[in-house]
């Protein structure tokens, strides 16, 4: 194996960076040791699973806020701070009623996403009315709804009775907003009144974001991200009860906070490069959402997301996966700057898993972004996948090593603005 990292490490360096000045930092910076000492960490029994809204993922928030401090890196925040801070809403009903056409309409069929405490809503209120149809995307169409900025009554055909009541999700947990979304299962009506009055619980949650500006290229933006949080602590397996999250996420917040001080060292990149490491995505990717509410994603060229890279891929090591491989050439442009490496980067093989859709790319991408994961774990037999033993001592640090400089090598084309991947087809998004 060392041979092998070796050989990898000097072809992908001759290949790529033509300094050999450069070759060495690269090891310098990216290595083994200071792999181990970030993510020992953030996986530590001390930070309790790094959960959502806990004091300890405050703890690790900070501690990335520092090692980018360390870096170099700016801050996006007109604060100066690397924590990109928001506020989560979570709603909970207590009164409500509705009328159509001057008759009473059962509440049950209307859905409120609002974080006001009460609303009184009529035709003379100024909400604009949209319909769903028999046959439309009503997943795509009230996704994209809900995050509008603007006040609106979606009525939707009766047709998607049985999947109305799902339509909750978008009310669960929301960030603080000024306008509202009322859904409502039935034909479009002039005449109408929707009331409601409910609690709302705000809570606090922070993304740690930085940011490298680039050269010639500074409006175009280049994403290396993944997630900080962790399921916290659960029911005891053998006696551990901390669901440590080494592999998932440590190590891709690990890999973005060393390619961070890779490319802060080389110092040449034409396009700007954000490092982001998200919050709050196993309770539903509100870190990420929350991100990408902040940017134009027409001037986001390429989003690389980090998840789960500490085992070996299903084909061994020097290799990993990247989600959505199919749907954009990002893909086939980060295994060209590869070439001569014998670091291969391969298709999705868990399609059926629906990955693409399920990590922190998902956002970006449904915007036409070229948002992948890159991963190595196996999902259909990951053995430590959610579960106290994800400790770091499962983990292979050489090759998890090894894996972030390949995927350091692989942006240059990018980064420099020599490519620019294709766009992601939103139509063709489920």
């Amino acid at each position: 194996m060392k041979q092998l990292t070796r050989y990898v490490t000097m072809v992908a360096i001759g290949a790529c960076i033509s300094a050999s000045a450069i070759g060495q930092q690269i090891d310098k910076i990216i290595n083994v040791k200071e792999t181990k000492r970030i993510i020992s960490f953030l996986a530590s029994d001390e930070m309790k699973g790094r959960k959502t809204f806990s004091p300890e993922i405050d703890k690790a928030a900070d501690f990335i806020a520092a090692e980018f401090k360390k870096a170099g890196l700016q801050s996006m925040e007109k604060n100066g701070s690397y924590l990109q801070s928001f506020a989560m809403i979570s709603p909970k009903q207590k009164e409500a009623s509705a009328t159509v056409n001057g008759a009473t309409f059962d509440v049950k069929n209307v859905i409120f996403i609002s974080t006001q405490p009460s609303l009184n809503i009529n035709q003379g209120s100024g909400y604009k009315s949209v319909s769903i149809n028999s046959g439309d995307n009503i997943s795509a169409l009230v996704s994209e709804y809900a995050t509008s900025k603007e006040n609106l009554i979606v009525w939707i055909d009766t047709s998607f009775n049985k999947i109305f009541p799902r339509l909750t999700y978008f009310k669960r947990s929301m960030f603080k907003a000024d306008n509202s979304i009322v859904l409502v299962l039935g034909s479009k009506a002039d005449s109408y009144n929707f009331t409601v009055t409910q609690d709302v619980e705000e809570k606090k949650l922070a993304n740690v974001v930085g940011y490298l500006p680039g050269k010639s290229k500074k409006d175009e933006y280049v994403i290396f991200s993944g997630h900080y949080d962790h399921i916290g602590i659960g029911k005891a397996v053998d006696g551990d009860s901390i669901y440590n999250g080494a592999n998932d996420d440590a190590a891709g917040t690990t890999a973005v906070i060393l390619l961070a001080k890779y490319f802060k060292a080389l110092n040449n990149n034409e396009r700007s490069i954000i490092f982001a490491a998200f919050t709050a995505e196993e309770v539903g990717g509100y870190g990420s959402r929350y991100f990408s509410q902040q940017l134009d994603p027409a001037k986001v060229m390429a989003m690389s997301n980090i998840e789960m890279i500490g085992t070996d891929s299903k084909w061994g090591k020097n290799s990993a996966y990247i989600t959505g491989y199919e749907k954009t050439d990002m893909g086939k442009i980060l295994q060209e700057n590869l070439k001569g490496t014998g670091f291969t980067f391969h298709p999705d093989p868990y399609t059926e898993q629906q990955l693409f859709y399920r990590s922190d790319n998902a956002t970006l991408a449904r915007l036409g972004v070229p948002a992948h994961t890159i991963s190595t774990s196996k999902m259909d037999i990951e053995p430590h996948y959610h579960k106290p033993s994800d400790h770091v001592e499962t983990l292979d640090l050489e090759n998890m090593a090894m894996i972030i400089k390949s995927i350091a090598i692989s942006a240059k084309s990018i980064i420099s603005g020599k490519d620019s991947p294709s766009r992601v087809n939103v139509s063709e998004l489920r």
